[in-house]
């Protein structure tokens, strides 16, 4: 497949599942959309049982018509429920509305447990694959852009579908060190921020914390707009690999 019809893909995903979550909006708290510390929003799997329906208000978002999709479910692991994400050659992306209000809790903290993808680069497009990701969607002003800004903002919408202002994702990655900053190989607009996948860390459980405005900020140089959408992401359309992650507890708060 050439680097164009790649480029369009994994831009396109981008694109699609933050329009879809948007579309599939549910109105705040409604479902398991709460962790189970009274203020701190987010989702709280283990409140719920292995085996049933994902919580409510998220959506299992196809990255493209006839796309294989993550499988997303509910298990137990280590005596509690935790979301699993089986992917085989398969992207898609579990999403939620972005009704989380990060000047007030602008630290995310979440766990999880996965393992290298076989020949995936981060970096290269046609590589570009990741066994975990936590990805927010954020509005902006599109003045603010540069012309080459726009231009790939232009170039990237397909199908009548547009592009978030900026996409920051934090992905588990052996391709480069955690602290790592990765752009999109072709749009500047998508960040990429690498906090696991050192040497040891495969399969074992690993607890992260960070801020999630500090880190926008440092990527994209201003102050962060409204988040549109937020959520996870287990992919392996580009490498046509197979893997298994799992997710804990996503909690946001103030510090």
């Amino acid at each position: 497949m050439g680097s164009r019809t790649t480029k369009g893909r994994k831009l396109l995903m981008l694109a699609m599942i933050t329009a879809a979550a948007l579309s599939a909006a549910v109105p705040a708290g409604t479902g398991m959309a709460q962790t189970g510390t009274p203020g701190a929003p987010g989702v709280a799997f283990s409140a719920a049982q292995p085996g049933a329906a994902l919580p409510g208000g998220w959506q299992n978002m196809p990255v493209v018509r006839g796309k294989t999709l993550t499988q997303y479910s509910l298990v137990t692991d280590g005596g509690k429920t935790v979301l699993q994400a089986d992917a085989k050659a398969a992207a898609s992306g579990l999403l939620h509305e972005g009704d989380i209000d990060l000047s007030r809790t602008p630290v995310v903290s979440w766990r999880w447990k996965a393992s290298p993808i076989p020949n995936a680069d981060n970096s290269v497009s046609d590589r570009e694959d990741a066994p975990a990701r936590l990805v927010f969607f954020f509005d902006g002003q599109a003045d603010k852009l540069s012309i080459g800004e726009r231009a790939e903002q232009i170039a990237a919408s397909i199908g009548g579908e547009k592009l978030p202002y900026a996409t920051l994702m934090y992905i588990w990655t052996a391709s480069a060190p955690p602290g790592t900053v990765i752009p999109n190989p072709h749009t500047s607009r998508v960040q990429m921020i690498a906090v696991s996948g050192a040497p040891g860390d495969a399969g074992k459980w690993l607890k992260l914390r960070r801020n999630v405005v500090s880190d926008y900020e440092k990527v994209f140089h201003e102050k962060p707009g409204k988040l549109t959408g937020y959520g996870i992401l287990t992919d392996t359309d580009n490498t046509g690999g197979t893997t298994r992650a799992w997710y804990g507890d996503i909690a946001f708060k103030a510090n």
